[in-house]
């Protein structure tokens, strides 16, 4: 059967990984590069040939009433994840001490942390941020933008955001401004409203079999 796992876009990878693994209970994970000079399709056939990982949702359904891990593989360009449910598998022993756990350290991918945490509901939740570095350097330098700029050309920075805004994301807009704007009252500057704010999510199709869909 055909395993697809090389995604067309930084977003899809990111939204693969979050909606489709995480969220349902892939929280052990290996991440890694290809070095230059390996040819990314062979590594990609070579792992998912060794971990059994192209198997049907049938089959990953049996393994886990067995009490056995399942796996996913996804790629972007060098960029790789491995990652399990939590059962038995040749994978834990293989990786060791090697092998994290999503809900304790997230995955870093293209300046987002993609993680996992407990919601109100008492359940476990898939958590894609902007990265905490990214994030203070970029709130600064929007802080910087706001003081030297109109409103309008503050308006469209914020707009040209590239990070897709799942809801810690959002959050973290208003963050950046919020700051923005008492950096622009304390100056005696116009302040900006949120609908500057890029807050609508486009569902990206990973694999690049159709186009995106817009959803608030």
């Amino acid at each position: 059967m055909e395993y697809r796992c090389v995604t067309t876009s930084a977003e899809g990878f990111v939204q693969q990984l979050a909606v489709a693994y995480i969220t349902h209970g892939y929280w052990f994970y290996v991440a890694g590069e290809i070095p230059e000079g390996k040819e990314p399709a062979t590594v990609d056939a070579k792992l998912i040939d060794r971990y059994g990982i192209a198997i049907t949702k049938w089959a990953r359904c049996r393994r886990k009433r067995q009490g056995l891990a399942n796996m996913q593989y996804l790629r972007h360009e060098r960029c790789f994840v491995l990652i399990a449910t939590k059962g038995l598998h040749e994978f834990f022993e293989r990786e060791g001490e090697s092998f994290r756990d999503v809900r304790r350290v997230p995955i870093k991918f293209a300046g987002y942390s993609i993680g996992c945490r407990k919601g109100r509901d008492g359940r476990w939740h898939a958590s894609v941020r902007v990265a905490r570095e990214p994030h203070a350097g970029l709130k600064a330098l929007l802080v910087e933008i706001g003081l030297r700029r109109g409103a309008d050309a503050v308006a469209c920075e914020f707009a040209r955001l590239q990070y897709q805004p799942f809801a810690p994301v959002r959050r973290q807009m208003l963050e950046a401004l919020r700051a923005v704007n008492r950096a622009r009252r304390t100056a005696g500057i116009g302040v900006l409203s949120a609908d500057c704010l890029p807050l609508r999510r486009r569902i990206k199709s990973p694999f690049g079999e159709a186009g995106p869909r817009t959803f608030l």
